[in-house]
This record gives structure tokens, C-alpha cells and sequence, in this order.
């Protein structure tokens, strides 16, 4: 796993975010802790419902993978699908996550 180390007040200018790609980000970060949602689904709610591909290609690039829960983004089967510090780290995060939400109940 990579790290981006940003210069002060470069932000997403630096990392040359497209438009299309802050809209996957920011729809990602609404998905609430324990809970899971579709490539499919981040596509329809930025407004290309076509794009679930496309989602997944920007999801693979987060440069901010813990920050940016892009581990929370799954397959429409149901299956996990892929992230780029592993399948198993995936997994892991989205049962623990959902640990977390079940204690704070």
C-alpha cells in the first residue's frame, strides 16, 4: 500500500483529480461505517449509472484507502471484489466496521 505525501495546500489539485473522480470519492464517503454498498450504486448516485467499471478502475487508484472507505464499495453479487491493500484486508475492515456499529447500537 502507498501513501501520497501532499505539499501543503496541494490537495486534489496535486493529485489531479478529474471531476469524475472526486464524484466516486465523495460518494463513497457517505456510506456509513458497517454498511456496504455497489459499484453499481456509486455510479447511479453520481449520475452515471453506466459506470460501475469506471467506479471501480477510480476506487482502485485511492490514494487515501482508510480514509476514503473505498473498501465499503462491493461487487453486485455480493461478492467482495477487489481493493488495493488485499481481498483479506477488505474483508477484515468491513467486519470490523460492522463490529463497531453493533457495539455503539
Amino acid at each position: 500500500m502507498q501513501f501520497v505525501r501532499l505539499e501543503k495546500d496541494k490537495g486534489s489539485k496535486q493529485l489531479g483529480f478529474t471531476e469524475f473522480e472526486k464524484k466516486v470519492l465523495r460518494c463513497v464517503l457517505t456510506i456509513p461505517l458497517g454498511e456496504t454498498r455497489t459499484y453499481k450504486w456509486v455510479a447511479e448516485k453520481i449520475g452515471r449509472p453506466k459506470s460501475a467499471r469506471a467506479v471501480g478502475n477510480v476506487l482502485n487508484k485511492n490514494p487515501f484507502p482508510l480514509i476514503i472507505p473505498c473498501h465499503r464499495v462491493i461487487k453486485s453479487s455480493g461478492s467482495i471484489g477487489g481493493f488495493s491493500c488485499g481481498k483479506a484486508n477488505k474483508k477484515k475492515l468491513i467486519n470490523l466496521e460492522k463490529k463497531i456499529k453493533n457495539m455503539l447500537k
